[in-house]
C-alpha cells in the first residue's frame, strides 16, 4: 500500500511556510528544491524540508493538510519543533548537491 505525506517547506531564511500533500514526498520535494510546482513556492523558494507525516489513506492526509493550514504560524512552528527541533532540512542527504548549483546556490551551499 502505498503511503500520503502532508509536508511543511520552508526558505532557507524560515522566514515562509508552505503546507502540501503529496503521494510521493522525495519527487515532489524535489520538485521544490527545481522551483517547480507552483507560482508560490517558485517565488519564496520554498526549498528546505522542515516537517512531514505519513498517512495511510490521501483523504486522512488531505484533511490534516487543511487542518495545518487553518493553524497558527506559532502553532505550526511548535509543531515542526516537536520533531525538528534544529530545523534541519529533512531531505538533505536524498539528492546529489551538484543537482542544485546551478538552479539555486542558495540551496546547494546548505
Amino acid at each position: 500500500m502505498s503511503s500520503n505525506y502532508v509536508y511543511i517547506m520552508s526558505n532557507y531564511k524560515l522566514s515562509t511556510l508552505y503546507t502540501g500533500v503529496t503521494n510521493n514526498l522525495e519527487r515532489r520535494v524535489l520538485e521544490h528544491k527545481l522551483g517547480k510546482g507552483s507560482k508560490f513556492t517558485e517565488k519564496y523558494k520554498l526549498r528546505k524540508l522542515i516537517y512531514f507525516e505519513e498517512a495511510e489513506l490521501i483523504e486522512d492526509a488531505i484533511e490534516r493538510e487543511k487542518q495545518l493550514k487553518r493553524w497558527h504560524r506559532d502553532w505550526k512552528w511548535n509543531l515542526i519543533k516537536t520533531t525538528n527541533p534544529n530545523l534541519n532540512d529533512l531531505s538533505e542527504l536524498w539528492y546529489d548537491k551538484e543537482l542544485f548549483k546551478e538552479i539555486d546556490p542558495e540551496t546547494s551551499s546548505g
